[in-house]
């Protein structure tokens, strides 16, 4: 069979006019009104015989008045759908509607006999069926419970529940047979079975019943809506006929009857319910609205699960990244930490071989093809602009891997330069395996005469799969692009700018030098005006009472603190260079006033401070005042949730040094990250719990050192925290003053 007649009957296939066949399955009967004036517009040739109403387009006929106030209470509801049993002239009948923009579509079925017996029925069952979904262990459980209930509330002879995989190929999960039918469990599905355009009717509709395969079509009168001219859309609708191609894929399979429940998985069809009978066979509408919530729950719960399973596995392969970047970040270069943690790069991903290609230079570990296979593999990854590239048949992208199937039939890899043709592949080898198929599925449709034909057998067929890996899933898929992320911008990025950093530096520095006087400037004279004009006020306004005194005093004082933070930011700006100014300094007055500058995070807080006689120090008071403030700060934050806060502050001079202490009864620590404690962004608690930058600490330890000392903590998980530093004494200091 030439390719050129199949492509043409596949886009044939595919432009059939599935939504508006311009007729109905004659079980039932149709009418198309207008939802304003509730006019008939359409209706099935078979209406007013099924109905014994005179039916013709223009005003509701008498025989349907019953319908007014139901239809217009409906149509100012909202709802998206009628579903309703209602006496309509005469005779009970099943109605379901629902709005289209060719107008209201209202469809009528009898009712199931008696309705009560069919509603206490089902209940109890699908209350068994949640109860069975939440006992199952794993998705096949799942199925088996599904198709149970199917098949006993339906009697069909066959139910099968099939997932899609990313080819649209089905595979059957579960199945249940009362022996009429051939069993088709664990077989495949070619995609070809369902077309796309009967795929997105699945989606649109999640119940269609087809109760007897030879009917005859009932067609709609008129064949065009007056409203736009065109065949009336019947894509939700039940009543919808069937394509020709798909009655004839039923008879092939020998069923008389066929009813299939759709399950949607984060809007996507993820898999069906489709049952078979050998013999025409009807469901009553409140059967198959059972089979439509029992998919609807069946979907959420299975959506449920595959989210979890993600989320772990996700979390698990999380893991194994970060702590390889973690890793790679103290790495000399990019290929050196890799080739040091060869066996994290392979578990990452769960490949059984690893190679990067770094500007030319070609690094593997494991099971992979040759060092000219991955150059090849990377310069045609570079010219086809792919930055991620992922497959499990490696050959149909490369024919030449088949040599090398063995070791490497899968493939995945990240770009790690936005320049060079630099990549991370991993590897996966060959896994030969036998996939069993419902029929062949290179013979899946065969064009007769211009036209798609569906195949004929349906017949056990074995294929041998090879050159074929293990697929990559998509939390792995996932990891790998968070990885090419990750170390594009953390480790490849540092090295790529590193020619560049000198400039940069230079930049910054002038950047810099330009920020400390725009601060000195602009904001040093605002917080100066605010002092100067309260004590203008205070000394002009003689008749202020105590307590607008205490307000200007207030506002003075914040002034005067603020202009000192100010002046304390400019310091820490230029701590590297500037020069330091030592003098003997009064250690309680800056704690007294570090107190002073935090008492509005004490608020509402019950603080039993202990202050010891603290030794006079030697060294710039600027910077040690900001050296308390943070030490204070951090006992205030990480002590908060105490009923009692504790808060101790000392001092002892020894040995020509002075060791000063700020010590809590807060949160505390692991002693084994006390090391990170005074890097720069390092916290060892969430964002969510304490707030801050994380450079405070970092800062203590950089005026200190800058004094020639040295900070220490100590700390207990629960029980609280000790911050320490030592400070040369007069006269011990060998540390010479000086800029930069």
């Amino acid at each position: 069979m030439s390719a050129l007649p199949y492509r043409a009957a596949l886009e044939a296939c595919a432009a059939e006019p599935i939504r508006i066949p311009g007729a109905i399955q004659p079980h039932g009967a149709l009418i198309c009104f207008d939802p304003q004036t509730l006019a008939l517009r359409q209706m099935s040739r078979n209406a007013a015989a099924m109905l014994g109403v005179e039916l013709a387009p223009g005003p509701l006929p008498a025989g349907l008045s019953g319908l007014q106030a139901p239809l217009r209470a409906w149509l100012e509801s909202g709802d998206i759908v009628f579903l309703k049993v209602l006496e309509v002239a005469g005779r009970r009948w099943q109605l379901q509607g629902h709005l289209t923009p060719q107008g209201a579509l209202l469809e009528f079925e009898p009712p199931p006999q008696p309705d009560e017996e069919a509603l206490e029925s089902l209940y109890p069952r699908l209350s068994a069926f949640m109860a069975d979904l939440s006992a199952s262990a794993d998705l096949a459980g799942v199925a088996r419970a599904a198709v149970r209930e199917i098949h006993a509330l339906t009697r069909f002879n066959r139910v099968l529940l099939y997932s899609f995989d990313e080819t649209g190929d089905g595979t059957v999960l579960a199945e249940a047979n009362d022996g009429v039918l051939p069993s088709y469990q664990g077989l495949r599905f070619p995609a070809s079975d369902i077309p796309e355009q009967a795929r997105a009717l699945y989606r649109l509709s999640r119940i269609r019943l087809i109760p007897a395969v030879d009917y005859t079509p009932c067609p709609i009168e008129p064949v065009n809506s007056p409203v736009d001219q065109a065949p009336l859309d019947l894509s939700r609708a039940g009543l919808r006929s069937v394509s020709p191609v798909h009655l004839e894929y039923m008879r092939n399979m020998g069923t008389g009857a066929s009813m299939s429940v759709s399950i949607l998985v984060n809007g996507a069809l993820w898999g069906l319910i489709s049952a078979h009978n050998a013999a025409p066979r009807m469901v009553n509408p409140q059967i198959r609205n059972a089979c439509d919530i029992l998919g609807q729950v069946l979907s959420m719960h299975i959506e449920t699960r595959l989210q979890a399973g993600l989320a772990a596995e996700r979390l698990a392969l999380s893991a194994v990244e970060q702590s390889l970047l973690a890793e790679l970040a103290e790495a000399s270069s990019l290929q050196a930490g890799l080739a040091a943690h060869a066996a994290a790069l392979l578990a990452m991903l769960r490949a059984q071989g690893a190679a990067t290609i770094i500007q030319g230079k070609v690094w593997m570990t494991g099971q992979t093809p040759d060092e000219a296979a991955i150059k090849a593999f990377a310069a045609d990854l570079q010219a086809a602009g792919e930055e991620q590239f992922e497959t499990d048949s490696l050959a149909q992208r490369w024919p030449q891997a088949a040599g090398f199937g063995a070791q490497a039939s899968g493939m995945l890899a990240i770009s790690t330069s936005q320049v060079h043709a630099d990549y991370v592949f991993w590897f996966r080898p060959e896994l030969v395996r036998t996939v069993e198929w419902s029929g062949n599925p290179v013979k899946a449709a065969e064009p007769v005469s211009g036209r798609l034909h569906p195949r004929q057998s349906f017949e056990l067929w074995k294929e041998r799969v090879e050159l074929r890996s293990a697929p990559w899933r998509p939390a792995e898929i996932e990891t790998a692009i968070s990885f090419r992320n990750a170390i594009q911008t953390l480790v490849l990025r540092r090295a790529e700018e590193r020619a560049e950093l000198t400039d940069m530096l230079e930049r910054s520095n002038r950047e810099l030098e330009a920020f400390s006087y725009s601060i000195s400037h602009d904001l040093r004279a605002p917080f100066r005006h605010i002092v100067g004009f309260a004590e203008l006020l205070s000394d002009r306004e003689r008749s202020l009472d105590e307590r607008s005194r205490h307000y200007i005093g207030t506002i003075k004082e914040a002034a005067v603190s603020a202009g000192r933070l100010v002046d304390d930011l400019l310091a820490f700006s230029q701590l590297g260079r500037s020069q330091l100014h030592k003098t003997r300094v009064d250690m309680a007055k800056l704690v007294q006033e570090a107190r002073r500058l935090l008492q509005s995070e004490l608020a509402g807080r019950e603080v039993a401070w202990q202050i010891e006689p603290l030794p006079d120090g030697w060294g710039d008071a600027t910077m040690l005042r900001q050296v308390w403030q943070n030490l204070l700060q951090n006992a205030i934050k990480y002590t908060r949730g105490r009923e009692m806060t504790r808060i101790s502050v000392g001092g002892t001079a020894q040995g020509g040094k002075i060791r000063y202490w700020v010590e809590d009864n807060g949160v505390g620590f692991e002693m084994a990250y006390a090391g990170k404690l005074f890097g720069v962004f390092q916290r060892l608690h969430r964002i969510e719990e304490f707030e801050g930058t994380g450079i405070g600490l970092a800062l203590v330890k950089r005026i200190v050192e800058r004094h020639g000392g040295a900070v220490e903590a100590h700390g207990e998980p629960g029980k609280g925290a000790r911050f320490s530093f030592v400070l040369p004494e007069a006269g011990h200091d060998k540390r010479k003053t000086i800029s930069g």
